[in-house]
C-alpha cells in the first residue's frame, strides 16, 4: 500500500480550520506523506455536497471530514453508516474504500465526551440537567455524549423548532422521554440546570453574537462550547467572567481528529503530540490575525 494519503474537509466558513495541521503532523509522525485539503463551499460557488464527495472519491482521497452545515445532509449520500452515527443522526467522517464505497462515522460524539471529561471530570453531568443550545449535527453528537456522561435530563433549545423537535423525538425514543425536554425558550431551564453547552455556530468567526443571554449564566454552571474559532468565544469569556468552569472547542477538535485519523489510516496517533500541534497551530493562527 502507498505511504501517501489524501484527506480533507467539506463545509462552509472553514478557512481557519486547524484540521490540516493536526492530520498532516500525524501523517508525518506515522511515516506517511499526507495532505489535508479544505473544500470550502463559500469559496466554491455552484459546488454541491454530492459534487465534492464524488470529486474527492475520484481524486483518490482516503476520506473526508464533514462539518457545518452538512453533517446530517451527508447521510443519505453514503453507502454505509456506522450504527453509532446513524443513531446520532449525523456524520462528520467519511471513509472511501478501495472500491469507491463510502462509509460514514461520527467522531464528534466521542471527541466531545473525552474533552468534557478532561475539562470537568467524569461526573459533572451525572444525574444533573444540562441545557443544550443547538439541535443540528454538532448538537446531535453532544446530546448523545451527554447521555453517555449520565445527564439526568438534556434540555434542548434551537431557534429552528423543527430541528429541535426532531432531535428531541430521537433522544426520547432511544433514551426515554424522561431524559430530555424540548424547550420553547431557554430562560427557565437555564435557572435550573447544572451546565450549558453551545452546539450552535453562533460565536464563531463569521457568526458573531451569543447563543444565550449571558445574564442567564450563573457561577455554579459549567459552560462548554464546541467552537474553537476563536478559541474562546464571547459566550465562554462571559462565563469565565462569572467564575464558571468553562470548556472551549479545542479539546473536542483534537479528540475528534484522533478518532477520524484512525478511520482514515487504521493507525492510532499520539494524542499528546496532537494536542501540542493544536496549541502551536492555534498560536500561529492567532498571531497571524
Amino acid at each position: 500500500m502507498s505511504n501517501r494519503r489524501l484527506v480533507g474537509l467539506i463545509g462552509t466558513n472553514i478557512q481557519k480550520s486547524l484540521a490540516p495541521f493536526l492530520h498532516e503532523d500525524a501523517f508525518a509522525a506515522a511515516g506517511l506523506v499526507g495532505h489535508y485539503h479544505l473544500m470550502d463551499v463559500d469559496t466554491l460557488p455552484g459546488r454541491t455536497l454530492p459534487d465534492l464527495l464524488a470529486a474527492a472519491c475520484t481524486a483518490g482521497f482516503a476520506g473526508v471530514n464533514i462539518t457545518h452545515p452538512y453533517k446530517e445532509a451527508v447521510i443519505p449520500l453514503l453507502d454505509a453508516v456506522s450504527t453509532e452515527a446513524r443513531e446520532i443522526g449525523a456524520v462528520n467522517t467519511v471513509v472511501f474504500g478501495a472500491d469507491g464505497r463510502t462509509s460514514g462515522y461520527n467522531t464528534d460524539c466521542s471527541g466531545f465526551r473525552q474533552a468534557f471529561v478532561e475539562a470537568f471530570g467524569p461526573d459533572a453531568a451525572k444525574g444533573r440537567g444540562v441545557l443544550l443550545l443547538g439541535g443540528g449535527g454538532a448538537g446531535r453528537a453532544v446530546s448523545v455524549a451527554l447521555m453517555a456522561l449520565g445527564a439526568a435530563r438534556v434540555r434542548i433549545y434551537d431557534k429552528d423548532t423543527a430541528r429541535a423537535a426532531a432531535l428531541h423525538a430521537d433522544l426520547a425514543a432511544r433514551f426515554g422521554a424522561e431524559r430530555c425536554d424540548l424547550l420553547a425558550e431557554p430562560v427557565a431551564a437555564a435557572a435550573e440546570v447544572a451546565g450549558i453547552v453551545n452546539a450552535t455556530p453562533v460565536g464563531m468567526t463569521g457568526y458573531e453574537g451569543m447563543p444565550l443571554d449571558p445574564a442567564l449564566v450563573q457561577p455554579r454552571h459549567f459552560v462548554a462550547d464546541v467552537i474553537y474559532t476563536p478559541i474562546d468565544t464571547a459566550f465562554v469569556k462571559a462565563a469565565q467572567g462569572k467564575q464558571c468552569r468553562t470548556m472551549n472547542g479545542g479539546g473536542m477538535c483534537v479528540h475528534q481528529a484522533v478518532d477520524a485519523f484512525r478511520h482514515f489510516t487504521g493507525l492510532s496517533p499520539d494524542v499528546g503530540r496532537m494536542k501540542r500541534t493544536f496549541e502551536a497551530a492555534l498560536a500561529a493562527r492567532d498571531a497571524a490575525g
